[in-house]
């Protein structure tokens, strides 16, 4: 049978890789967890312009609430939006 001896350090190292696996935890289930999403980041999640967020929001497409000068977006429909455009692949034909 071996033996192994866990020094002081090894604890304080284990301790903090726990402690940082645990903080990047918490961080990634906050923020997919998020409610209400800000135009930035609404422009960052889909990867679109300001004028096409504006546009969205002109034609109906995607909600908003305003308080104040900022714009508030659910998540929700956010990805209502999402699926509610998927589109099946359809295979090339080749000739």
């Amino acid at each position: 049978m071996t033996v192994n001896l866990i020094t002081q350090e090894d604890l304080v190292e284990f301790r903090k890789q726990l402690l940082n696996d645990v903080n990047e935890i918490i961080t990634n289930n906050t923020q997919q967890q998020k409610k209400w999403l800000k135009s930035a980041e609404v422009r960052k999640l889909l990867n679109i312009s300001p004028g096409t967020l504006q546009n969205l929001r002109i034609n109906g497409t995607l909600k908003y609430t305003k308080i104040g000068s900022i714009m508030y977006y659910d998540n929700t429909d956010i990805n209502k939006l999402l699926n509610g455009n998927k589109v099946d692949a359809v295979p090339t034909l080749f000739k």
